[in-house]
């Protein structure tokens, strides 16, 4: 894609001679200024009178001068005042000014700084101090232009990286969607069963997945990722992840055999996904997970949890339950061992898998809910799985205060209540 710059900035006009406006009623002294100036290299405009000096500025002709000397004693608008007059025109460029007066009382010169002169010079004039007072403003006038071209190339530069920015972010939205697009629908209702999933990123993609695929007629499987890191990285390896937990093909599923029927157990999904991290990968980045086989007709859960936050069971009298051994991530070491673990569901109980950023939310203290605090939010949840997520989502939400996520946020909630087979999509 051709990148366009949302606007130019122009670049300041470089000046080849610097040109200097004399302001003086004697014509003597124009003409002796007009040649100790030109043989200074300087582009001299001489002009007996504020009134056509101001006439003069306000032209395309005056549109270059970069210095006034002026005479501060003239009839009409002194020097003082043509300098306050001349300071209020709209112009591009600084221009630097030199008042030149027989005053030597500190007062008197301070009305000339207030007015806007930059520069004093000394009447009767010496010609060696106008020199330098003259090369004195020339080289606050070359700090200047460099400075602007310095400006010019720091605005071109912001305008490029504001740009790039956008452009970041509409393809970083357009990943999110596509991330999202991977996922599931959020709600799977059975006969007397149901689940549903949450996925709150803290970012404009993220690195957690939560989702389920149907094994048989009586079986779901659940499950929930954590990628380590932040950004596009994680991201692509979340939508990687969400393939091979594809809820529609069955032969793109890494759970299930070749036969397409038959899927393995939770610990030896996990052992294949490890040797594909270490394998097919060249990556650092490593994952955490949780995969549970449900049996939608006796409750009962076969699952492996692989350096995820353990998994909680919320009974039906409202006891919270914390299951598994946590286990070793997937991606870290090789040849690492995974175990499988089995619960029972009963009628009215729920079970929660999640992601870190769960127990792991701080608030503006930085004290973090933990896990005994989750626990605390989902024995007090609902009963609908819906709301019981909502209901954990606003109370981490009310921890945080004014502060956003700093980590994704996931959740799956499944309710387990009678046993049933037919099965009922909902986006």
């Amino acid at each position: 894609m051709k990148h366009v710059r949302p606007q130019e900035v122009e670049l300041p006009r470089p000046q080849a001679r610097l040109q200097v406006l004399v302001v003086d009623d004697s014509a003597a002294q124009r003409q002796l200024l007009k040649s100790v100036l030109g043989r200074m290299g300087l582009d001299v405009i001489a002009v007996e009178g504020a009134a056509q000096a101001l006439h003069l500025c306000m032209s395309d002709e005056g549109a270059d001068i970069r210095m006034v000397l002026s005479d501060w004693q003239m009839p009409g608008m002194d020097g003082p005042d043509f300098c306050r007059a001349f300071r209020q025109l709209a112009r591009d460029d600084y221009a630097y000014f030199i008042l030149m007066t027989s005053e030597t009382d500190r007062s008197v010169k301070a009305r000339g700084l207030e007015a806007g002169a930059d520069d004093f010079v000394t009447r009767p004039l010496d010609m060696a101090e106008l020199r330098a007072r003259i090369k004195t403003g020339q080289r606050i006038l070359d700090m200047q232009e460099a400075l602007l071209h310095r400006n010019h190339e720091v605005r071109t530069t912001l305008a490029d990286l504001t740009a790039l920015h956008d452009a970041l972010n509409r393809d970083l939205a357009e990943a999110r969607g596509l991330q999202r697009a991977f996922l599931p629908p959020r709600k799977l209702r059975m006969e007397g069963s149901e689940l549903f999933l949450r996925l709150v990123t803290s970012g404009q993609i993220g690195g957690d997945l939560v989702g389920y695929f149907p094994i048989s007629d009586h079986q779901i499987a659940l499950y929930s990722v954590d990628v380590s890191g932040h950004g596009i990285a994680s991201a692509l390896l979340t939508g990687r992840l969400a393939g091979l937990f594809s809820w529609t093909s069955r032969r793109a599923n890494i759970a299930f055999r070749d036969d397409g029927c038959t899927v393995d157990p939770p610990d030896c999904v996990m052992t294949r996904l490890n040797e594909f991290m270490l394998q097919d990968l060249t990556s650092d980045i490593y994952f955490t997970a949780a995969l549970a086989y449900v049996d939608t007709r006796t409750g009962r859960v076969d699952f492996c949890q692989a350096g995820h936050p353990h998994p909680l069971i919320r009974r039906a009298s409202g006891e919270v339950e914390r299951v598994g051994n946590g286990g070793m991530p997937v991606g870290l070491i090789p040849e690492a061992q995974f175990e499988c673990h089995r619960a029972t569901l009963r009628p009215g109980d729920c079970l929660l898998a999640y992601s870190d950023g769960l127990t792991e939310c701080v608030d503006t203290w930085g004290e973090m809910l933990d896990e005994e605090g989750l626990m605390t939010l989902l024995s007090t949840a609902p009963a609908g799985t819906e709301d019981a997520v909502a209901h954990i989502e606003a109370a981490l939400r009310d921890h945080v205060g004014i502060q956003d996520f700093e980590d994704d946020i996931s959740m799956l909630c499944y309710r387990f209540d009678h046993p049933g087979l037919a099965m009922e999509l909902r986006e």
